[in-house]
């Protein structure tokens, strides 16, 4: 019975640790930053468990894990046109600048410092480009963005790690005007096409009209009396070949005979 007193007084003990916390356990990906009646001190502590003085003290989480952002807005490209750019970017809290973060910004980076640098970025940059630059360099215009916010953010302990452009909008009348613009240069292409097909066809003609009249002109010049007197003479052979013996029968006229025996040719008139 005597023991009663004192197993209550440790409970009462463990129950007080219990309620007042006198550790402070900061998990992965995190760091923390220890304040004494809420001011902070300039140590950054890292993950595991950490004794603080009760009531006093309190440890404060600082994620240096990276975090995703996306945000949009308007801006005005080098020729005036209205630009709704929207972007995505990945970040993360330099651990050594933990303390700053959470004094300066209020652990609340994204909304005091990221989405604002984002802002101001896209409008510098997108006024340096034409409408048209926008979608034809925008890997360039991805990259000037990414160093106006790295020099922003780095003044606040921030690291960008990856910064991408989803998506530029512009107006209606921008985007028929585009599209216009795509057709014509479409309709011009095969305008072009057609007309070097016209012109390869046009020389093959040519070439081939100026190949036969050669070819014409060379058989020309190797016809000879001699060669005329040779294609009659092969003529009449295969007519002699071809006779069957029997005359043609006529009811008046001369009728043709080729002489065999070959004095000539005679006409004889059939009565």
């Amino acid at each position: 019975m005597q023991n009663i007193p004192k197993i209550a007084a440790l409970i009462a003990i463990l129950i007080l640790l219990f309620i007042i916390s006198p550790f402070a356990t900061i998990p992965a990906g995190e760091r923390g930053v220890l304040t004494t009646f809420g001011k902070p001190s300039e140590e950054v502590y890292s993950e595991g468990i950490h004794f603080i003085w009760p009531i006093a003290q309190k440890m404060h989480k600082v994620s240096v894990a990276i975090q995703k952002g996306e945000g949009d807005g308007d801006a005005a490209s080098k020729d005036l046109q209205t630009v709704h750019t929207k972007i995505a970017i990945n970040y993360h809290v330099r651990p050594d600048a933990v303390v700053s973060v959470y004094r300066d910004l209020g652990n609340e980076p994204g909304e005091r410092i990221i989405i604002p640098s984002v802002q101001e970025a896209v409008k510098a940059v997108t006024a340096r480009f034409t409408a048209e630059e926008l979608i034809s360099r925008r890997s360039q215009v991805r990259d000037e963005i990414v160093m106006a916010l790295k020099e922003r953010m780095a003044r606040h302990g921030l690291i960008v790690d990856e910064f991408s452009i989803v998506n530029f909008n512009f107006s209606k009348t921008f985007n028929e005007a585009i599209e216009a613009k795509t057709t014509a240069d479409q309709l011009k292409m095969k305008a072009e096409r057609d007309l070097q097909r016209i012109e390869v066809e046009a020389k093959q003609k040519v070439s081939r009209a100026r190949a036969e009249a050669e070819a014409l002109a060379l058989q020309r010049q190797q016809v000879t009396p001699e060669l005329l007197r040779l294609r009659e003479t092969e003529n009449q052979a295969r007519a002699i070949e071809k006779w069957d013996g029997h005359l043609p029968t006529t009811t008046g006229g001369a009728i043709p005979f080729i002489n065999v025996n070959g004095k000539g040719s005679t006409t004889e008139n059939s009565h």
